[in-house]
């Protein structure tokens, strides 16, 4: 699909980068969108759902405003990389190909996707570290943290920069070594977006739970965006906790406040779920609240973080 859309666009990049853009539009606000309906939305919440939340409170409506302005900034930057990759295949100077043939069979496509997912891991994980323990870096990266208590909508709500430098993958791959640019588009838009999605949920599983020894789950995400600041690197891992493990990037155990570990400590009962306000966030659906003159700043809200004071 991807490889029709560049024949179409021709040598037209800017045409290539906004149809790339809109899919991607489709992709993370139809998944984001439903899980924040079904977990946020004030008649969806039950203290069923609140007691696998992992911060006890719910983010106001003018932070979930500033996550959703921020993640189409990141969306657009996002885009860049692939459009850039299909528009340099048209004029010969990618390797980036689409559908099964007889040179790159399935047995290459699998093999392609497993190399992708591991590089791509431990990318994200090396990039985002940078973000914790260099200041240069640290200034660029903290805008993020300000989605301290995330919604599904948070997953690339990031600086241009930081979403440039996630992304630039998916522009260097097709240029050393044959890509099929469906896959990688779906792997990266679906497979990968999906458990960022999952990571930023703000609530957990039963299994895998946050003592899981390998995978990285929502408690992991969380404590990074609540905890980790500049020089406390905590859980900078996307999907596999090896790259923490091996760095000292694990937040201490024996200080777990996970839902779990928070349920033993008596703090997820029915009498405290009465206490807990749900915002109204219908007014999401109004114009007149996305017209505000600073929105499109991103930065709008006055939440406090108090698990970082903590």
């Amino acid at each position: 699909m991807l490889c029709e859309i560049a024949v179409a666009g021709g040598n037209n990049f800017f045409l290539i980068w906004a149809v790339i853009s809109l899919l991607a539009f489709i992709s993370i606000m139809g998944s984001s969108s439903v899980l924040f309906y079904y977990y946020y939305w004030p008649t969806q919440v039950t203290y069923k759902k609140w007691a696998k939340k992992s911060n006890p409170d719910f983010p106001s409506p003018e932070k979930v405003r500033d996550e959703i302005i921020q993640m189409l900034k990141g969306m657009f930057v996002a885009a860049f990389c692939p459009a850039a990759s299909l528009w340099l295949s048209n004029i010969k100077m990618s390797k980036a190909y689409c559908g099964v043939n007889e040179e790159h069979g399935y047995g290459y496509l699998v093999g392609s996707f497993f190399f992708i997912w591991i590089v791509s891991d431990f990318w994200e994980f090396f990039y985002h570290r940078l973000g914790h323990v260099y200041d240069s870096c640290w200034k660029n990266h903290k805008h993020h943290h300000v989605f301290f208590n995330p919604s599904p909508f948070a997953v690339i709500a990031d600086e241009p920069v930081d979403q440039f430098f996630r992304s630039i993958l998916l522009l260097l791959f097709p240029m050393i070594m044959p890509i099929d640019m469906d896959m990688m588009f779906i792997q990266y838009g679906v497979f990968f977006y999906v458990y960022g999605v999952y990571l930023h949920w703000g609530y957990e599983l039963d299994y895998p739970d946050a003592h899981h020894p390998i995978i990285n789950t929502a408690f992991q995400h969380y404590c990074h965006h609540a905890k980790a600041i500049l020089n406390k690197p905590y859980h900078c891992g996307f999907f596999f906790k090896i790259w923490d493990q091996l760095s000292g990037g694990l937040y201490p155990n024996d200080k777990c406040f996970c839902v779990k570990c928070a349920t033993k400590k008596g703090l997820r009962t029915p009498e405290l779920y009465k206490k807990v306000k749900v915002p109204d966030y219908t007014c999401l659906l109004k114009l007149s609240f996305w017209t505000d003159r600073r929105t499109l700043t991103g930065a709008t809200a006055k939440d406090t973080n108090l698990e970082v004071q903590t």
